[in-house]
């Protein structure tokens, strides 16, 4: 039927590592407890045979093909799989439609794993909605953005929403050690523990990431003539990203960075700063600390903070380092030297423990849209005014009814 079927591999393929050592139960899959934990709903409807189309989303190699995939053997249903940035013209009406002819031969709907599905346009999206509402075809979309904004409502409301949690340390050691075996069956290639550990450590939580280098790795190995990885190799593979800290210890001194910074201590602000830098850290992962700094202590004092920081983050990815540490160091400076407000924050949390002991109000009336036919008639925006020219400056109220005196925004 020319579905793009992912069943088996011809011996002669190259086949990646991160492939090889995919797991192939529910029981070899490592991670996301949250959703396959014993007892929890995702592995409830697994087990049973009762999941129906869903949507995955987080971050890349935390799991959400492989999932799909264990998914498919656990139900005895043929496994298909798109990525939507890759389509042809008319490849997925053809597909979509030749699996529906499947389902209604083989009694069981096949699992269509649609990756990248944020990228499908409305009207693609949309097609896809009578085939999960009726069954013949189970989709399966995985996404690394939020589904709530980048996939349509209707899709949404037909679908189960997972998300995906970036694996922890412990769990990418794991996975690992199952490649060390077999790179050690396949190649003689041995891998010491603290190797997968520092690979662990840079990878981010992206599982596929981390087999990739430790792939690289191997084959750098072999090419020198080399069986086991040393750390000298690591560091030619990744130069800059090899921390020196352990994790405690990376958290203890990015603690130390922010607070100087908050306590307005330029010395000691730049002191951390050059301590993270000659450890390793990733200077991306600095400037993000920097970017919810610039919103939490300095906020409203002084709102051009953010804009100082984009500036330095995007002049540090065009000159890259050692030049761009002196971006990060005037980024630091700047926050550390300027005057401190955290009345965002509060803000932000007064608002939230007002929506959670409150729920969802309803809009009043005469803010609601009324911008299309017929609004005026259901009372939608009656009554609102517009608070410029002769009105300018006019009170009214925004809040619903129920929570009309309350104070979110502190001065």
């Amino acid at each position: 039927m020319g579905l793009g079927k992912s069943e088996g591999r011809e011996k002669d393929v190259f086949v990646l590592l991160s492939q090889k050592v995919a797991p192939g139960t529910l029981e070899e899959f490592v991670g996301q407890e949250h959703l396959i934990g014993k007892g929890k709903p995702l592995r409830v409807l697994i087990e049973r045979g009762q999941l129906r189309s869903s949507i995955f989303f987080g971050p890349p190699g935390t799991g959400k093909t492989a999932l799909a995939r264990i998914i498919a053997n656990k139900v005895n249903a043929d496994f298909y799989e798109l990525n939507a940035t890759r389509l042809e013209r008319g490849q997925l009406k053809e597909t979509v439609k030749n699996l529906g002819k499947l389902s209604k031969i083989k009694g069981v709907p096949p699992v269509l794993f649609m990756d990248e599905i944020h990228r499908l346009n409305k009207l693609q999206q949309e097609y896809l909605l009578s085939f999960t509402e009726d069954g013949s075809i189970i989709l399966i979309g995985s996404t690394t953005h939020n589904p709530f904004f980048a996939v349509s409502k209707a899709l949404l409301s037909r679908s189960l929403i997972f998300e995906f949690k970036p694996l922890c340390k412990e769990h990418i050691v794991e996975i690992l050690k199952r490649a060390k075996k077999l790179l050690k069956e396949e190649k003689g290639v041995d891998f010491p523990d603290k190797i997968l550990v520092k690979l662990a450590e840079v990878s981010e939580g992206d599982a596929r990431r981390a087999l990739n280098y430790m792939e690289v790795l191997s084959i750098i190995s072999l090419e020198k003539g080399v069986k086991q990885i040393t750390q000298e190799m690591l560091k030619e593979l990744l130069p800059g990203r090899i921390l020196s800290l352990t994790e405690d210890e990376h958290y203890d001194m990015i603690s130390a960075y922010i607070k100087s910074i908050r306590g307005s201590d330029p010395d000691a602000s730049v002191y951390w700063l050059v301590r993270l830098l000659d450890a390793g850290e990733d200077p991306l992962y600095v400037l993000r600390r920097l970017f919810v700094h610039a919103a939490e202590d300095i906020g409203l004092k002084n709102p051009d903070a953010i804009r100082v920081i984009a500036a330095c983050k995007e002049g540090f990815e065009m000159v890259g380092r050692p030049e761009g540490d002196l971006l990060l160091t005037l980024a630091t400076l700047y926050l550390a030297t300027s005057p401190k407000s955290n009345r965002v924050l509060r803000a932000l949390g007064r608002a939230r423990e007002v929506v959670s002991k409150t729920g969802n109000l309803e809009v009043p009336l005469h803010l609601r849209d009324s911008h299309y036919s017929g609004a005026k008639k259901l009372g939608r925006g009656k009554g609102y005014i517009y608070p410029y020219g002769k009105n300018k400056g006019v009170k009214q109220q925004y809040l619903p009814d129920e929570i009309k005196d309350e104070k979110i925004y502190e001065e």
